[in-house]
C-alpha cells in the first residue's frame, strides 16, 4: 500500500481498492465473467494467447491479490482474455 507521500505504509490508502473486502471477488464471479466473454468469440484471444498472457500476468511483481493490476486496477483474467486489450505495463507491455 502507498502512503499520500509515495512511501509505502502499512495504513491502507484511502480510495484503495484493495483495501476493502467488498471489492474482492471469487473465483466463481470470474469464471462467471468469462462465460459472459465467451459468448463473443470475436472479443477474446485464443485459449492459448490467454495462457500466455496469464503466465506473465502471474509472473509479475505488479499483480495484486492474485487477481488485479496495480496499473489498471483491472482483474487480470478478464483482461488477459480481450483482444482490445493489452498489458498496461508503464515501460511498455509485456504481453507478445
Amino acid at each position: 500500500m502507498r502512503s499520500t507521500n509515495g512511501g509505502t505504509s502499512a495504513e491502507p490508502r484511502e480510495g484503495c481498492k484493495g483495501c476493502s473486502a467488498s471489492v474482492h471477488v471469487t473465483d466463481d464471479q470470474l469464471e462467471r465473467v468469462l462465460r459472459k466473454l465467451a459468448l463473443h468469440p470475436d472479443s477474446c484471444v485464443s485459449d492459448a494467447q490467454y495462457a500466455a498472457r496469464l503466465s506473465i500476468c502471474t509472473a509479475c511483481p505488479s499483480l495484486q491479490y492474485s487477481s488485479t493490476c496495480a496499473h489498471c486496477g483491472c482483474f487480470v483474467q478478464v483482461r488477459a482474455k480481450l483482444v482490445a486489450k493489452d498489458c498496461p505495463y508503464p515501460s511498455g507491455t509485456k504481453w507478445d
